[in-house]
Formats: C-alpha cells, structure tokens, sequence
C-alpha cells in the first residue's frame, strides 16, 4: 500500500473513531495531494516521494504559523497547529540525525572535490538530491556551509 492510499485508510479510521482534530488534518493533506495529482496531469499518480515532499512543505509551513501564534500569544492556534504537524510527521520518514547528516555531507564534499564555498552549489546540488525526505534543506545548507568554511 502507497503513502496515498495509507492516508485514504487512515481517513476512514479517524471517521469511524470520530477523531476530528485528525480527521481535519488527514483530509488537509489529501486536499492539497489531489491538488498535486491534478497539476501533474490528467490520471497521473503521486509517488511516495512526491507524497513525502508534500507533507513536508504541510508540516513546515505549519510549524511557521504555529511560530507566528505563539509570538501573538495565541496560544489556542499554536495548539491546534502543533497538533496537526504531528499528525504531518508520522507520514514522514525518519530524519537523519547531526552525526550522520554532517558524515554524508563530506562524503559528499570529497567526492565532489570541494575546497571552499566557491563549491556550495555542487555539494548542495547532490546532497539536496540525496537527501530528500531525510534532512530539512535548510539543515543540509547550514551543514555544508559550516563544512566548507572550516
């Protein structure tokens, strides 16, 4: 069973449990899936990965407004927008951890040959692509300028 069709069954559960916080969140994210399938194309299918991406950007954008509420002292809001990116993150993959985010990252370095920040560009090319859905993008840029300005 696909990520999509796991959130579908999921769904279903949340209605029968009449969970209606989840049941909100779960039917934000399909809403802005079908939104992706139909931008896609006509009968085009979402792969996990491009599924990953999507609960990603929700979660994070989540986390954004979730930051601004408790910086007005909505409190309320920053409950309810912390609780659905929980519910975000359980359809994401488990992230990397620093030791092993900053290890992949010179792997990477070395095997690209890069000296100096002149090389940010390739590194962050390959290391975005090898690392999607394991490292926040912002994490992997800090780390690999961090590398290379040592």
């Amino acid at each position: 069973m696909n990520l999509f069709d796991q959130i579908n069954e999921d769904i279903k559960a949340a209605m029968k449990a009449r969970e209606k916080e989840k049941l909100e969140a779960l039917r934000g994210i399909k809403k802005v899936l079908l939104e992706a399938r139909v931008a896609k194309g006509a009968g085009a299918e979402l792969d996990d990965q491009e599924v990953v991406k999507v609960v990603q950007k929700l979660a994070k954008q989540g986390r954004d407004s979730a930051t601004i509420y408790q910086e007005q002292g909505r409190d309320d809001l920053y409950q309810q927008e912390m609780k659905q990116v929980e519910i975000f993150e359980t359809y994401l993959p488990e992230k990397m951890s620093d030791e092993v985010l900053e290890a992949t990252i010179k792997t990477i370095i070395q095997s690209v040959g890069a000296t100096g920040m002149k090389d940010m560009g390739k590194v962050m090319g390959i290391a975005s692509k090898q690392l999607a859905g394991q490292a926040d993008g912002k994490d992997i840029a800090d780390k690999v300028k961090a590398l290379l300005s040592e």
